[in-house]
């Protein structure tokens, strides 16, 4: 069985600069998701024109919106480019421009010109929950994110907060702390 090696990490994007290219319906899509996820997430758009769709959900967040073709010069200082046009050269040129300053690039619907993927994310207060498909099956992701929304308690965040107050008050060095939270915890998970 092929297996998915990828490494999820769970980005502060409001500490990084990202830079969406395009402003069309995939622009869109990907900017509703990243604000779903992280609403005060610092992003630039540039693009010769902007949905109106696209253009409401920027002003709403504060997004700046550069009318304008891409040109490499809008990457400096950004950690973060998802290219969405509908322009292969375009995407192949921001993706180029990207590796030869070691920033992170997705281009959409384009896996081999990715370094990461943009997956179902099912949030619940601070827990969070990241579903890949290694770029294979983006429905699948959906589909799977909407079963987790619904069999993840509302309550969860809680049991999170509390389960963070106790362990304040364990003593011990980092090894007994991790026993004692794992043996306090291990009834979430048995059948």
């Amino acid at each position: 069985m092929e297996q998915n090696e990828l490494y999820p990490i769970f980005l502060k994007t409001n500490q990084l600069e990202t830079l969406i290219v395009g402003g069309g319906f995939v622009a869109l899509e990907k900017l509703s998701f990243l604000l779903k996820s992280s609403p005060n997430s610092k992003v630039i758009m540039v693009s010769p024109f902007f949905r109106e769709e696209t253009q409401e959900l920027a002003n709403k967040f504060e997004i700046k919106m550069i009318v304008d073709k891409y040109n490499k010069t809008y990457l400096s200082n950004k950690s973060i480019v998802i290219a969405t046009t509908d322009k292969e050269a375009v995407n192949i040129k921001v993706y180029k421009d990207c590796k030869e300053r070691n920033i992170l690039v997705n281009v959409a619907d384009n896996p081999p010109y990715c370094d990461f993927y943009m997956g179902g994310i099912v949030t619940k207060g601070n827990v969070k929950i990241a579903i890949s498909t290694n770029g294979k099956s983006p429905t699948t992701a959906k589909r799977l994110r909407q079963f987790f929304e619904d069999v993840i308690p509302e309550n969860i965040d809680d049991l999170v907060k509390n389960l963070n107050e106790y362990r304040k008050t364990i003593k011990g060095n980092f090894e007994e702390k991790v026993e004692k939270l794992n043996e306090f915890t291990k009834s979430l998970v048995e059948k």
